[in-house]
C-alpha cells in the first residue's frame, strides 16, 4: 500500500516539473510585456532582470504554500487517503482542463484553477463525510474563512486592478502628457521617488524584510522603523532621479526595469503555490504517515500535520526557482510578446483579435453616452486643456513598440504592488488577470480605445474574464467528479486517470509541435505596423497579398477537387470537412482583408492611390470563390446526404477534362502569385477564356439533355450536374479576376 502512494507523490511532483515548464512558458509574458512591448531594452536583458526576480520570489514564497495545504481545507479531519485522493485529483483535473482550454484556445488562470479545483475536491469528500456523520459541517470540514476571504480577493482584484490602472494612468498622463520627455522636467523625479518607495516597500520591506533567511534582529527593526525607513526611501530616490534625469539618463526605463524585476519577483512568489503547493504538501503528507503513522492505516490515520505552516526546503524552491527561468529562457510562447493583452491594450491601430458582441455594444453605447454627460458639464477651458495633455499625436513610442515607456511603467508598478500585496497576505491573486486589468485599465485611460476599436477590445476584455468565469466553474466541477470517481475507484480509477493525463500530455506537446510548423502570416503582418518606413511597408505588403491570394488560388483548386470527389464518391464525411474549411477560411480571409487595408494606408500615398483598385478586386475575387464554392458544395451535400442517385458515368467522363484543364490553370495562377513572374499571363487568361466557352457548350448540351430525357429518375442528380457547369465558369471568372487584379497589384 505504501508503494502505492509513493508512487502517487512521484507522480505529483513530476507533474510538478510539467506545470512549471507550460505555467512559465504561458504566463512569462505577464512580466516581460510592458518591458519588451515598451522596447525599453533587449530582450536579454529584459530576461536576465525578470530571473533575478524569479529566483529572489521562488526562495520567498514558502508562506504561499499554506493555501494548498489548509487554506481550504481543514486538514484534522481528513484522512492520510482522503487528502492524497484530493491532491491527485486536483493535479489531474489541472492538466486536463489547461489541455482542454488551450486547445479551444480560451482564456483561463493557473491560480484560478487551483483555487476551485482544491475547493472542489474538498467539497464532495466533506458532503460524502457529512452524510455519513450527521455531528459534522462544513465549517467543520472546510477552511470557510479563509477560502471566502481567496475567492473574494481573486473577484476583487479583477476590478481593483482595472480601477486603480486607469486612475493612475490618466493622472500619469495629465502629468507628463505623450509628448514625455518635454513635461518630465521637475515630475519625472517625484514619478520615479513614488515608483522606487513603493517597489521597494513591497519588494525589499515586505518581501524580503520578512524573508526567513534575514536575522530576526534585521526583521523586527524593519517592522518597527517602517515609516522611517519610506520617508528617507521617498527622499532619498527623488533627488537620486533628479540627478539622473540631469545627467540624461531615462527614469521611466529604469522604473520599467525595476518594476519587471518586481513583477517577476512577486509572480514567482504568488504562482509557485500552483505549480509545487500541492506536490510538496502530498510529499509532507507522505513523510507524516510513513513516520508517524505507527501502524494505522492510511484510511484512518488523519492529516493534523498540514495544519502547521509549511516549512518548504529551500533547496525545493530553487529547484522551482531555476526551473522557472530555463523554461522562461528557452520557451519559444515567453519570446511572443504580442499577447492578447499588448493587441488590446496597443495604442495605434492593428488587427482587432476579437469581433463584437451584443454586451460590448451595450457597455461602450453607455460609456459614450456618460462621457457625453461629463463634456458638457465640464468647462470648455478645462476640456480643451485636458485634451491637449492627451494629445496622441505628440506619443514617443520606440520603433515597434505597442505604447509608451510611461503607460509600461504604471502597468508594471501597479501590477507589482497588487500582487505583492496579494502574497504578503497569502492570497493567491491571479498574476495573469491583475496585469490584463491592470493594462486594459491604463489603456482606456490613455484614450487607445477609440470609437472604431472600443467595440471590439471590450469583446475582447468580456471574452477574457468569462473565461475566467468557465474556468472556476469547471475548475470545481471536474475536479469533484474526479475525486468522487477516485475515492469510490480506489487504485484502479487513480491508476486510470495518471494514464489518462500521461496521454494528455504526450497528445498535447505533440499537437503544439504541429502547430509551431504551420506558416503564420502574422509575422508579416507584425513587421508592417511596426516599421515607420512607408517603402519597407509596401515591399511586406506585396508578400503578404502575395501569400494569401496565392493561399486562396491553391485552397480554392483543393476544395474544387474535394467536392467533385464527394460526389463521385458519395463520401458525406469529405463533403461535410469542406463545408468547415470553407467556413474558417472564409474568417481568416476577413481578418487578413483588414490587416491589408490597415497596412495599405501606410504605404506611399501615391503608390496606394495608383494600387487600391487592384487591391479590393484581388481580395474580392478571393472572398468569390468561398461564395462559388459553397453554391457549388450546398445542393451535391444535400444529394449525397440524401442518398440519390450517384452521378452517372457519362457525365464524369464528360466532365474529367475540364475539370483536368481548371486545376492546371488554377496551379499555373498559384505559381505566378506566389513568384510574382507573369510571364504566361496572357496565355492563361486566354486559355481560361477558352474553357469557359467549352463548358458553355457542355452546359448547352446537358440542358438539352434534361429536357429530352423521358427518364425523370436521374432528374435530381442532372441538376446538380448543371449546378456544377455553372459554378465552375464562375470559378474560372474569379480565377481570372484575381489574376489580373494581382499582376496589376504585384507588378513594378
Amino acid at each position: 500500500m505504501e508503494t502505492i502512494y509513493l508512487c502517487i507523490v512521484i507522480f505529483l511532483l513530476c507533474l510538478a516539473v510539467f506545470d512549471l515548464f507550460v505555467g512559465v512558458s504561458n504566463d512569462a509574458v505577464n512580466f516581460l510585456n510592458s518591458a519588451i512591448g515598451a522596447k525599453v531594452a533587449k530582450f536579454r536583458t529584459v530576461l536576465i532582470i525578470a530571473s533575478v526576480g524569479v529566483a529572489s520570489g521562488a526562495v520567498m514564497s514558502s508562506g504561499m504554500m499554506d493555501v494548498a495545504r489548509h487554506g481550504i481545507m481543514q486538514p484534522s479531519q481528513y484522512s492520510f487517503n482522503e487528502v492524497m485522493t484530493i491532491f491527485l485529483a486536483v493535479m489531474v483535473t489541472d492538466v486536463i482542463i489547461l489541455d482542454m482550454f488551450n486547445t479551444l484556445g480560451m482564456p483561463t488562470s493557473t491560480t484560478v484553477s487551483l483555487v476551485f479545483e482544491l475547493l472542489g475536491g474538498t467539497f464532495i469528500l466533506a458532503t460524502i463525510k457529512m452524510a455519513g456523520d450527521d455531528s459534522l459541517t462544513y465549517g467543520d470540514l472546510l477552511n470557510t474563512d479563509k477560502a471566502l476571504s481567496v475567492i473574494i480577493a481573486i473577484f476583487v482584484s479583477v476590478a481593483v486592478a482595472f480601477v486603480f490602472g486607469s486612475i493612475v494612468q490618466w493622472i500619469t498622463r495629465i502629468v507628463f502628457t505623450f509628448n514625455y520627455k518635454k513635461h518630465s522636467r521637475y515630475s519625472i523625479a517625484i514619478f520615479g521617488g513614488i515608483s522606487f518607495t513603493a517597489l521597494s516597500y513591497f519588494i525589499f520591506i515586505k518581501g524580503i524584510g520578512k524573508s526567513p533567511y534575514l536575522d530576526e534582529s534585521v526583521r523586527n527593526w524593519i517592522s518597527d522603523n517602517t515609516q522611517y525607513v519610506l520617508i528617507v526611501t521617498f527622499i532619498v530616490s527623488t533627488v537620486i532621479m533628479e540627478i539622473m534625469h540631469l545627467i540624461g539618463a531615462n527614469i521611466f526605463k529604469f522604473v520599467v526595469l525595476m518594476g519587471t524585476f518586481g513583477l517577476a519577483m512577486a509572480f514567482a512568489g504568488n504562482d509557485l503555490v500552483n505549480f509545487i503547493g500541492v506536490p510538496l504538501a502530498g510529499l509532507d503528507s507522505y513523510n507524516d504517515y510513513i513516520n508517524n503513522a505507527n501502524g494505522a492505516t492510511p484510511f484512518t490515520f488523519m492529516m493534523t500535520s498540514l495544519s502547521e505552516s509549511a516549512q518548504t526546503p529551500s533547496f525545493y524552491l530553487l529547484i522551482a526557482g531555476v526551473v522557472m527561468i530555463v523554461s522562461m529562457a528557452t520557451s519559444k510562447k515567453a519570446r511572443n510578446v504580442i499577447k492578447t493583452s499588448v493587441d488590446l491594450s496597443r495604442q495605434d491601430e492593428g488587427d482587432e483579435m476579437f469581433g463584437t458582441s451584443r454586451a460590448a455594444r451595450s457597455i461602450v453605447r453607455f460609456s459614450q453616452d456618460m462621457n457625453n454627460t461629463v463634456t458638457q458639464h465640464t468647462p470648455r477651458r478645462m476640456a480643451a486643456w485636458i485634451d491637449k495633455r492627451f494629445n496622441k499625436r505628440e506619443a514617443e513610442l520606440a520603433d515597434g513598440a505597442a505604447f509608451d515607456i510611461v503607460r509600461a511603467a504604471v502597468n508594471l508598478v501597479l501590477a507589482s504592488m497588487l500582487i505583492t500585496i496579494g502574497t504578503n497576505y497569502k492570497l493567491p491573486l491571479s498574476t495573469t488577470y491583475v496585469t490584463f486589468m491592470v493594462a486594459m485599465g491604463s489603456s482606456l485611460a490613455d484614450r487607445a480605445w477609440s470609437r472604431e476599436s472600443a467595440v471590439f477590445r471590450v469583446t475582447g476584455v468580456i471574452s477574457v474574464i468569462g473565461g475566467w468565469f468557465i474556468t472556476a466553474g469547471v475548475a470545481f466541477v471536474s475536479c469533484a467528479l474526479v475525486c468522487l470517481i477516485m475515492f469510490y475507484g480506489g487504485i484502479i480509477a487513480k491508476v486510470a486517470f495518471i494514464a489518462l493525463v500521461v496521454y494528455m500530455l504526450i497528445r498535447s506537446n505533440r499537437e503544439y509541435a504541429k502547430k509551431e510548423k504551420e506558416t503564420d502570416k502574422s509575422d508579416v503582418f507584425r513587421l508592417m505596423m511596426r516599421t515607420r518606413d512607408a517603402e519597407i511597408v509596401w515591399d511586406l505588403l506585396q508578400k503578404h497579398v502575395g501569400r494569401t491570394q496565392s493561399f486562396m488560388a491553391n485552397f480554392a483548386r483543393e476544395q474544387f477537387n474535394n467536392i467533385i470527389d464527394g460526389l463521385e464518391n458519395e463520401k458525406v464525411k469529405t463533403l461535410r470537412r469542406t463545408k468547415n474549411e470553407l467556413k474558417n477560411e472564409k474568417e481568416l480571409l476577413q481578418k487578413y482583408r483588414r490587416q491589408e487595408l490597415l497596412a495599405l494606408k501606410r504605404v506611399p500615398m501615391a503608390i496606394a492611390i495608383e494600387r487600391n483598385t487592384w487591391f479590393h478586386l484581388g481580395i474580392n475575387s478571393s472572398e468569390q470563390y468561398i461564395y462559388c464554392l459553397n453554391r457549388m458544395l450546398e445542393p451535391i451535400k444535400e444529394h449525397v446526404d440524401n442518398n440519390f442517385n450517384p452521378l452517372p458515368k457519362i457525365y464524369i467522363d464528360e466532365f474529367e477534362p475540364i475539370r483536368a484543364t481548371i486545376n492546371d490553370l488554377m496551379k499555373q495562377t498559384e505559381s505566378m502569385i506566389s513568384t510574382s513572374r507573369f510571364e504566361n499571363y496572357r496565355e492563361v487568361l486566354a486559355q481560361a477564356d477558352q474553357c469557359k466557352d467549352e463548358l458553355s457548350v457542355v452546359r448547352k448540351r446537358h440542358i438539352d439533355r434534361i429536357q429530352e430525357s423521358r427518364d425523370n429518375n436521374n432528374l435530381q442528380v442532372s441538376l446538380v450536374y448543371l449546378n456544377i457547369l455553372q459554378e465552375s465558369q464562375q470559378l474560372l471568372s474569379n480565377m481570372r479576376h484575381q489574376l489580373r487584379a494581382a499582376k496589376k497589384f504585384m507588378e513594378n
